[in-house]
């Protein structure tokens, strides 16, 4: 009988790229970027990689189909390279496949990469798809500000939540990330903003305004996992290791876009991946367990919406956790504390190792002027597509032994 991948796989070491608007960089040099910080962190020469997986979303955004892009870029000594693409989730479909081969004893040491160039494509959002004659039947026009937007309403309406206050607690979403982005160089928007200012914010689709909605942003991310066992022979026994506790990936099956159960105020793959997660981890009280999350903020009612479907808030309440400071940086489960999506940008393929990335900084204690006070378990949360339709990876890692 299966019993999961608890404590074992170590992440033996990770690299970032800084996100932003990289001119300077096409999708190549932002990979080398990301893989030179991650390789002299892990210890390890480019030899000793003995498979890879590779996730970007938009060919023409970055450096096309295949694995070879990444062989071909890093020069790796002709190993398996395995291109994935899984929405917006894409970068954690990278992570779950290095884990998943070096737990299945496939390979000792894996690496997962991820990147997109999304700046030079010149559209200010990600793109739609074009079904032609489909279009009026599927929807397929509706922007993602739109589709987030309802999400909002849904919420608002089931809950009892009035106009203002939902406007103030998403408000306080955007505040909360701008005020840790400030504080992560690697950061693609670094200046902090007021509740005035997002509250006064031109509307993108009501009720988000500008500063509700992540931006585009180029960037490159990546993990060298192994097993423990190797890690600590490589590291030494003093050093701060760190396992992956959970990994779990949920995908819709149609009932929420075809069956009218689903209400809208939520996701149900989250809630699903959340609670696989928890239960392969062994967190039973996650509100209690859990030191300090990575979600995905593409807007801040998402990530308000968020914080009940990993089960961190009551369902109803996360807004009043939010308004209360809950998930601020001094609070009880600080949420975004590297500036999440909202500072970083989305570059689609890179996210969900980003996101991982600020984890694993914070449980070594290398995270900086930013860095918490004593973490030991870190989660994150990586969705892909709408709310009628997604994917979604929910990850937890720790120390070992946590």
């Amino acid at each position: 009988m299966a019993t999961g991948i608890k404590d074992k796989v170590a992440i033996l070491g990770m690299g970032c790229s800084k996100f932003g608007e990289r001119w300077d960089m096409g999708a190549e040099e932002l990979m080398v970027e990301a893989y030179l910080e991650a390789k002299a962190d892990a210890g390890i020469e480019t030899s000793q990689l003995e498979a890879a997986w590779f996730s970007t979303h938009i060919d023409e955004a970055s450096v096309g189909k295949g694995g070879t892009p990444l062989s071909t870029t890093l020069r790796l000594p002709n190993i398996a390279v395995t291109r994935v693409e899984n929405f917006c989730a894409s970068g954690s479909e990278a992570f779950r496949g290095a884990v998943y081969a070096v737990a299945a004893g496939a390979c000792d040491i894996a690496l997962a990469l991820g990147v997109e160039k999304l700046k030079d494509t010149g559209y200010g959002g990600l793109p739609t798809g074009q079904p032609g004659t489909l279009l009026p039947q599927w929807g397929a026009n509706m922007s993602a500000p739109g589709s987030f937007a309802q999400l909002a309403s849904a919420y608002r309406n089931k809950h009892g939540v009035d106009k203002d206050t939902l406007k103030r607690a998403i408000g306080h979403v955007s505040v909360k990330s701008h005020a840790n982005g400030v504080k992560n160089p690697k950061a693609h928007l670094r200046k902090a903003v007021t509740e005035e200012q997002v509250l006064k914010a031109p509307i993108i689709a009501e009720p988000l305004g500008l500063f509700d909605c992540c931006g585009v942003s180029d960037g490159a991310a990546c993990a060298i996992v192994t097993t423990p066992e190797i890690a600590r022979s490589m590291k030494g026994n003093d050093h701060r290791l760190i396992t992956v506790k959970a990994l779990q990936l949920s995908l819709s099956n149609g009932l929420e876009a075809q069956h009218n159960s689903w209400d809208g105020s939520y996701f149900h793959t989250a809630r699903i991946a959340a609670k696989r997660a928890y239960d392969e981890a062994g967190i039973t009280n996650p509100r209690e367990q859990v030191s300090m999350m990575e979600v995905h903020d593409c807007f801040s009612i998402t990530e308000m919406v968020t914080m009940e479907d990993l089960f961190i808030s009551e369902e109803g309440n996360s807004w009043r956790d939010v308004l209360d400071g809950f998930y601020d940086a001094d609070g009880g489960v600080p949420c975004q504390i590297d500036g999440g999506l909202k500072c970083f940008g989305h570059p689609i393929g890179a996210s969900g190792l980003r996101m991982l990335y600020e984890m694993y900084l914070q449980l070594q204690g290398r995270a900086g002027e930013r860095q918490l006070k004593d973490p030991t378990i870190g989660l994150t949360h990586n969705l892909g597509g709408a709310p009628s339709s997604n994917v979604c990876s929910v990850a937890i890692i720790g120390e070992a032994g946590v």
